[in-house]
């Protein structure tokens, strides 16, 4: 699923995300500052060894809800492109999971918005995490509670 506009750019997929085209998105000579946070499946959590992890989601709500908290990034800071993709299904070891990025005249605010942005983002959107260990063992982990069928 996704959702490109001419500042905005949100994706949801089972594919392996693509950093580099992040980057070029967020270029633009209004912008000195890009701010760019990939997060990976780690190998070790704690002293379990994760295999992989597995992404659920709501994919209609997951997309509305990046759409909103983009717009509350740009209500705070001036912010002239975000992009922000999760990865759907499994992600093995090393691969990244999730992109955030955004582009603003200047280095702090990116910093900032971008924080504002992968920190909600795990609170708020409704993409569930579950942790495959090793032994067998499974946990889901993060983000709000999955949704009671």
């Amino acid at each position: 699923m996704e959702k490109k506009e001419n500042r905005h750019w949100f994706l949801l997929q089972h594919e392996p995300l693509d950093v580099g085209a992040a980057f070029a998105f967020l270029q633009t000579p209004r912008a000195g500052g890009i701010d760019l946070f990939v997060g990976t499946t780690r190998q070790w959590t704690g002293d379990k060894e994760t295999t992989r992890l597995e992404y659920d989601c709501y994919e209609a709500m997951a997309l509305k809800e990046m759409e909103r908290l983009a717009g509350e990034a740009c209500e705070r800071w001036p912010v002239e492109r975000v992009f922000i993709a999760h990865r759907l299904g499994v992600v093995p070891p090393a691969e990244a999971s999730v992109v955030v990025g955004v582009a603003t005249p200047h280095r702090a605010d990116a910093f900032e918005a971008c924080r504002f942005l992968i920190d909600t983002l795990k609170q708020q959107i409704p993409i569930w995490k579950r942790e495959v260990y090793a032994d067998g063992e499974t946990e889901w982990v993060e983000g709000p509670a999955p949704p009671r069928i």
